[in-house]
């Protein structure tokens, strides 16, 4: 490893984005650079990046990070297939962080297979592979559980980002090689903006383009419980009954190719029908999101980074669960405040948002300590980097 101190280290960034649509994957590829920056430095050394993974429409302005390689990973067109082998050669050692969620079969067997492939391209180039805090799963599925393990096999060291990923790890024997960390997203720096001499209340809202729309099969491909559309109505009527309330919709994932996705466009359509309600401004990077949400007063949404920056800007937050992956990341910080859409009917879910608009003051507190718990976990992840280094 002293040879490695004694020159710039090439980091590969598997399944990261410095241009996604998605605001969230942006978020973990902004926040973990500035980690793994962190963590080289405290052994004296320094970090270029090369990031693989999707792709979007809008580069996130980045100036103190040095990038020597960005490509998009497909198993579709073979011109980014041999640049992905070109660029992960390069590489002295590789982080994937799976976008956060996507080592899962939750979202297609496309999804799992090429997850897969990617970690044992790695291992076949003989790159040491680091899977970052993620959410491992769930998977559910026969298919799903046989890429799952082939995927888990090609790590030499596995962080999960909540305790669930974490038990799940011990059942399938990966305990000697894994940790439980946090969402390296709570990290992401923001500016939070100053607030008029006014008594009004500010609440956001994240509709979930994705849940909206039922999914990519538009039938309610996530098996949830409750009528997603119906709560996002109930929850603007809810709020915009209050006097001296003013409500954002607030887009986190803006596509103009993948329709089931945005964010933006079910936001107007909800504009459409309830003129009272705002927009907040198109964000071209997860910091201005982070930022704008940082000077709220209560959030709510689906869209599980739009909750993080709420909750690691101190803002009160009510996060609505379509998979286990809120459920773990928000108990790993003894947060129990979460709409299970799974397991609850629309009726009580609105009745929890009613109560955790109430109390959101208490909710802040515990917010406080669970922030205090995240940047426990952080700290421990840049020191075991530190040790990689």
């Amino acid at each position: 490893m002293a040879e490695l101190i004694e020159r710039k280290i090439t980091i590969g960034l598997l399944w990261h984005s410095i241009t996604s649509d998605n605001l969230g994957v942006g978020a973990l590829t902004l926040s973990h650079m500035a980690i793994i920056t962190e963590a080289a430095c405290r052994v004296g050394a320094q970090v270029r990046f090369v990031v693989i993974g999707t792709q979007g429409r809008t580069p996130y302005p980045i100036q103190v990070f040095e990038i020597v390689g960005c490509v998009k990973f497909s198993l579709k067109s073979l011109s980014s297939y041999f640049d992905s082998i070109r660029l992960l050669r390069q590489c002295d050692i590789v982080f994937d962080i799976g976008e956060g969620d996507s080592f899962a079969d939750i979202y297609g067997k496309k999804r799992i297979l090429t997850q897969a492939f990617s970690k044992l391209l790695v291992r076949i180039l003989r790159k040491p592979l680091i899977l970052s805090p993620q959410t491992i799963g769930p998977f559910n599925s026969i298919f799903g559980k046989c890429f799952g393990k082939i995927g888990l096999s090609m790590a030499n060291r596995i962080y999960a980002r909540d305790h669930l990923s974490m038990q799940y790890l011990r059942h399938m024997g990966y305990h000697n090689k894994s940790s439980e960390i946090i969402d390296v997203a709570f990290d992401l720096p923001f500016e939070r903006p100053s607030r008029e001499n006014n008594t009004s209340v500010r609440v956001g809202i994240n509709v979930s383009g994705l849940l909206y729309n039922g999914g990519y099969t538009g039938r309610n491909e996530f098996g949830l419980a409750l009528d997603y559309r119906a709560l996002i109505e109930g929850s603007c009527e809810f709020f915009l009954a209050h006097s001296g309330v003013k409500v954002y919709l607030v887009p986190h994932v803006i596509s103009d190719t993948v329709e089931a996705e945005d964010d933006l466009r079910v936001s107007n359509k909800l504009i459409e029908r309830y003129p009272e309600l705002r927009l907040a401004p198109r964000f071209f990077s997860p910091i201005e999101a982070k930022s704008f949400i940082s000077g709220l007063d209560f959030f709510t949404g689906a869209r599980m980074h739009a909750c993080i920056a709420a909750f690691s800007s101190g803002v009160p937050v009510l996060p609505m669960a379509y998979s286990r992956k809120f459920n773990g990341l928000f108990n790993s910080l003894k947060y129990p405040h979460v709409v299970d859409c799974l397991n609850l009917d629309t009726t009580s879910a609105l009745q929890m948002l009613s109560q955790a608009f109430e109390h959101r003051a208490q909710l802040a507190i515990e917010i406080e300590a669970g922030n205090h718990i995240a940047q426990a976990k952080l700290e421990s992840y840049t020191k075991q980097i530190s040790e990689l280094f």
